[in-house]
C-alpha cells in the first residue's frame, strides 16, 4: 500500500461561482450614472444554506453541482418508489425485482464513486493485499477546498435517511408477510448502510490527516520543543474525542 498522502489523490472542483468586485470595492461612477430605467433588476441569491432551502430548483440552483446532487435523489427515490407502487402498475414481480434491483445498483456505484467525491470530496473502497488481508482505503479532497454547503448537507440527509427508509420498509413487509420482497430490502438496506459507513469512516479519516497536518504545521511556524508538543497533543486530543 503506497504512503503517499490521500489529500492529492482527488482533483479539486472548479468553484461554483466567484465574486467579482473592483480592487478598491467601490462601484464606478458610470455605474452610477445610469438611468434606472435600465437597470435590470438582480435574481437575489442566498447568503447562507437556509436561505437557499426554499425548494428543489432553489437547492438545485445554489448546488454546486446540481445534476449529480440531482442523480443522486433520483436513483433512490426512484427504488423506493418502484419497490411501492410496483404492485399496482406491473403484474410481473420477476420485472419488477429486476428493474429495484438495478436502481439500486446504479445508486450504489453513483452514489460511491461520483456523488461522494463531487460533493463532499471523499470516496472510499476494500482492497484486499497479496496476503488476502482486506482493508479500507479512503480519500478525501484537500480541505483549504471546503465544499458547497448545500451539496455537503444535502449530500449527508441522503446517506442517513435512506437506509432508515429502507429499515421501515422491511418492518412492514415483516409484518403484512409479505417476504417475497425481503430479500429486496436487504438487499437495498446492504447497498445503504455500507455507503452511509463508508463515508462516515472517509469524513472522519480525512478530518483525523487535516488535524495531523495542522499539529505538525507547528512546527514549521517555528513552535518546536514544548510548544510544538503542547500543540500537536491539544490538536490530536481534540480530534480524537470529537471523530474518534
Amino acid at each position: 500500500m503506497s504512503s503517499a498522502p490521500l489529500f492529492d489523490t482527488i482533483e479539486p472542483d472548479e468553484p461554483a461561482y466567484e465574486q467579482r468586485t473592483s480592487a478598491t470595492g467601490n462601484i464606478s461612477n458610470t455605474t452610477t450614472s445610469q438611468s434606472a430605467s435600465n437597470v435590470r433588476p438582480t435574481q437575489p441569491m442566498a447568503t447562507n444554506p437556509g436561505d437557499a432551502e426554499s425548494g428543489i430548483a432553489g437547492i438545485l440552483r445554489q448546488s454546486a453541482h446540481p445534476a449529480v446532487l440531482f442523480c443522486l435523489y433520483f436513483f433512490r427515490i426512484a427504488a423506493i418508489a418502484v419497490y411501492v407502487l410496483c404492485g399496482f402498475f406491473i403484474s410481473n414481480y420477476v420485472l419488477s425485482s429486476v428493474i429495484v434491483v438495478v436502481l439500486l445498483a446504479m445508486d450504489f456505484w453513483n452514489c460511491r464513486n461520483v456523488a461522494g467525491r463531487r460533493l463532499v470530496g471523499l470516496r472510499y473502497w476494500n482492497q484486499v493485499d497479496d496476503d488476502g488481508e482486506s482493508y479500507w482505503v479512503f480519500e478525501s479532497r484537500d480541505p483549504s477546498r471546503p465544499a458547497n454547503p448545500i451539496d455537503s448537507k444535502m449530500f449527508w440527509i441522503a446517506v442517513y435517511t435512506f437506509p432508515l427508509l429502507w429499515l421501515v420498509l422491511l418492518i412492514v413487509s415483516i409484518f403484512k408477510f409479505n417476504l417475497s420482497f425481503v430479500p429486496i430490502v436487504v438487499l437495498a438496506l446492504v447497498f445503504n448502510v455500507t455507503n452511509a459507513i463508508g463515508f462516515t469512516y472517509a469524513d472522519r479519516d480525512a478530518k483525523q490527516k487535516w488535524a495531523n497536518q495542522l499539529a505538525s504545521s507547528g512546527w514549521n511556524m517555528g513552535l518546536g520543543g514544548i510548544g510544538g508538543q503542547i500543540l500537536t497533543g491539544m490538536v490530536k486530543n481534540s480530534v480524537g474525542r470529537v471523530f474518534g
